[in-house]
C-alpha cells in the first residue's frame, strides 16, 4: 500500500433516482457494492480520511501536541492560538473543534458503508472479504478511541454509529467510557481476523499488531492495565517480538529513507505524487497525498509556525548526559532550537539556513523559541509545504516498550522486569541505565512511573501521545497536577478542572440532535 493506498472512492450517495438517463460519473448504491473490486475501493475510501486535513494531515496534532505541555501556538490567527491555550469561545470553530471532531465521523460513516455492503458481496476467496471487514472495524474502533479520548466525558455526550448515517438520524448519545468501550469491542473483531504482517503491496494497511496496540492504549485510558498488559505482552515476548524491534537509529523514524521499518506498527503513507492545490476535495480525481504537519509548524519563514515546542522539552533533555558524554541525541532530531549546532556535529543547517553564517536566533520572531523538527522535510530539501512525503509512523515500538513497562508496574508486575523495558529504549540512544542517575525509579514504584512519565516524553515528544498521557496519569483531575503542568506550560493557568479535559461538542450537533448533551460545564 506504500505511497498508493488511496484508489479513490470519495463518497457513495445514499440513494438512486427512478430516471431514464444515468450520469456514468455518479456511483450509487444501486451500481455499487456489487464486486470485488468495489469492496476493496470501499475499504481504501476509509483509508483515505488519514489524508484529510480535519485529521491526521493537519489539525490533529493541534488538538494532541499543541494542547498538551509540550507544545503550544503563538499564532497571529488569534482564535486557533487561544483553542491550544484553553479558551474555547465559539465551540464551532472549523479548525480547532469542528473539522477533527466531522471527520473522525465521516471515517466512521465510510467504514459503516464497508461493514454494511460489502457481507453482500460474493468473493471468490472469503478470507479476502474477512479481511475487509476486519480493516473497517480497526478504522472504525481507532476513530472511537480518539472521539473518547477528545471528547468523551461523563455526559452522554457522543453518538455510538454502527450503520451508515441517515440525514435526518439523530442518534443517541454514550458517555467516553462507552465510546472507549466500543472501540475495544471493534478492535477485538479485527484482532481475530488481521494478518500479523501484509504483503509488500499492501504495506500501510492495519495489522494484528496496530490493533492490539491500540487496544490496549484503549483499556490504559480505561486504567485496565491487565488487559493492556495482556495485549502487549504480544509485542514483548510473543509471536508480535520476532516481528518488532527499535530500529537501530533513532532518526530512522522520522525520515524518509527509513519508512515502514521494523519499529513502525502504523505507519500513515505519505507521497509528494500528486501536486494538487492543498485543500479538501473528496471528489478529486488526484486527490493530495501528502501531511501538511511541516507546512504548519516549520520556523518562521519556512512555514506557518502555528506551533512550537515550550522550552522546558530542551531543558529536560538536557539534565542527563549519555554514556560519552554528550548530549541525548534525542534532542538533535525533536527540535530546532538556540545552540543546536554547537550542542551536536553537523547540526548546523535548519532547512537552507547556515546557522554558521547566519545570527537567525537574534531575529526577533525566532528568539526564545523552539521550533518542531520530526517528520519535517528538512532531512532532503530547503523547504516544506503541503505535499511533505514523509510517513508518519503513528505508533512505535519504542511506544509499546514504554507502555508495556507502565502497565507491569500499574497492576503489580515486575518492576524490575519494567525497568528493563526502559532500559532498552535507552540504550537505542546510548542512554545509561536507569538505575545510573535515577536509581529511586528502580526500586519504588511510584518513583518509576514518575520517571516514565519523563521518558515517555523524551522518546516520543511531538509524536501525538503526550494528551492521552496526561489525562491517563490524572495530572489533568487534580490542582497538584495541574500547578505541575503549569510549571511547563502557563496557558494551563487557563485550564478549569473538570471541564477542560475534554473539548467542547461543536454546538451545531448538540444544536440538531436533542439525544446528544454538551460535555460538563460547557
Amino acid at each position: 500500500m506504500k505511497k498508493y493506498i488511496v484508489t479513490l472512492l470519495a463518497a457513495l450517495t445514499l440513494g438512486s433516482c427512478n430516471v431514464d438517463v444515468t450520469n456514468p460519473n455518479t456511483l450509487t448504491t444501486g451500481t455499487f457494492w456489487l464486486t470485488e473490486q468495489d469492496a476493496q475501493y470501499g475499504i481504501n475510501a476509509v483509508y483515505n480520511m488519514f489524508y484529510k486535513p480535519g485529521t491526521w494531515t493537519r489539525w490533529m496534532w493541534f488538538r494532541l501536541d499543541l494542547t498538551s505541555d509540550e507544545g503550544t501556538s503563538m499564532s497571529p490567527w488569534a482564535e486557533l492560538a487561544e483553542w491550544t491555550h484553553f479558551q474555547y469561545y465559539n465551540y464551532n470553530f472549523w479548525e480547532g473543534n469542528s473539522w477533527t471532531y466531522r471527520d473522525l465521523y465521516e471515517t466512521i460513516y465510510r467504514a459503516n458503508q464497508v461493514l454494511e455492503n460489502v457481507p453482500n458481496i460474493e468473493f471468490s476467496d472469503p478470507t479476502k472479504k474477512e479481511k475487509i471487514l476486519a480493516q473497517a472495524k480497526f478504522l472504525r474502533g481507532m476513530q472511537y478511541y480518539y472521539l473518547a479520548l477528545l471528547w468523551g466525558s461523563s455526559n452522554k455526550s457522543l453518538p455510538i454509529m454502527l450503520k451508515p448515517s441517515q440525514p435526518s438520524d439523530q442518534p443517541e448519545s454514550y458517555t467516553g467510557t462507552e465510546v472507549y468501550e466500543q472501540a475495544i469491542k471493534d478492535l477485538t473483531d479485527a484482532i481475530a481476523v488481521l494478518p500479523e504482517k501484509w504483503d509488500d503491496a499492501n504495506v500501510g494497511r492495519a495489522s494484528k499488531g496496530a490493533a492490539l496496540a491500540f487496544r490496549a492504549k484503549a483499556y490504559m485510558q480505561l486504567k485496565r492495565w491487565n488487559d493492556a498488559k495482556t495485549d502487549l505482552e504480544w509485542f514483548v515476548t510473543g509471536a508480535g517480538s520476532s516481528l518488532y524491534d527499535l530500529a537501530p537509529n533513532y532518526h530512522h523514524n522520522f525520515n524518509l529513507a527509513n519508512e515502514n521499518n521494523i519499529e513502525s506498527v502504523f505507519e500513515f503513507q505519505y507521497s509528494d505524487i500528486h501536486q494538487a492545490p492543498a485543500g479538501d476535495d473528496d471528489f478529486a480525481v488526484d486527490p493530495n497525498l501528502g501531511q501538511n504537519r511541516g507546512q504548519f509548524f516549520a520556523p518562521p519563514g519556512i512555514g506557518w509556525t502555528d506551533g512550537e515546542i515550550n522550552q522546558w522539552v530542551v531543558d529536560e533533555f538536557k539534565k542527563e548526559l549519555n554514556n560519552d558524554g554528550e548530549y541525548d541525541i534525542r534532542l538533535k532530531w525533536t527540535c530546532f532550537y538556540e545552540g543546536m549546532n554547537t550542542d551536536f556535529d553537523g547540526n548546523d543547517r535548519i532547512y537552507g539556513i547556515n546557522l554558521n553564517n547566519e545570527d537567525v536566533w537574534q531575529r526577533q520572531n525566532w528568539k526564545n523559541r523552539v521550533f518542531y523538527r520530526k517528520w519535517s522535510s528538512e532531512c532532503f530539501r530547503d523547504f516544506d509545504d503541503y505535499h511533505n512525503p514523509i510517513n508518519i509512523r503513528l505508533i512505535r515500538y519504542a511506544d509499546i516498550l514504554l507502555s508495556y513497562a507502565e502497565c507491569l508496574v500499574q497492576s503489580g508486575g515486575s518492576l524490575s522486569d519494567a525497568v528493563a523495558q526502559v532500559d532498552r529504549v535507552r540504550a537505542r540512544v546510548n542512554m545509561p541505565k536507569l538505575a545510573v542517575n535515577h536509581a529511586a525509579a528502580t526500586t519504588n514504584s511510584e518513583a518509576f512511573l514518575k520517571r516514565l512519565q519523563t521518558e515517555r516524553s523524551l522518546e516520543l515528544c511531538t509524536e501525538g501521545h503526550r494528551w492521552a498521557d496526561i489525562k491517563r496519569w490524572g495530572l489533568t483531575e487534580t490542582q497538584a497536577g495541574i500547578d505541575e503542568l503549569k510549571s511547563r506550560d502557563h496557558w494551563f493557568n487557563n485550564f478549569v478542572i473538570g471541564r477542560h479535559d475534554v473539548l467542547p461538542i461543536p454546538s451545531n450537533e448538540i444544536n440538531n440532535n436533542p439525544n446528544q448533551t454538551q460535555n460538563p460545564n460547557y
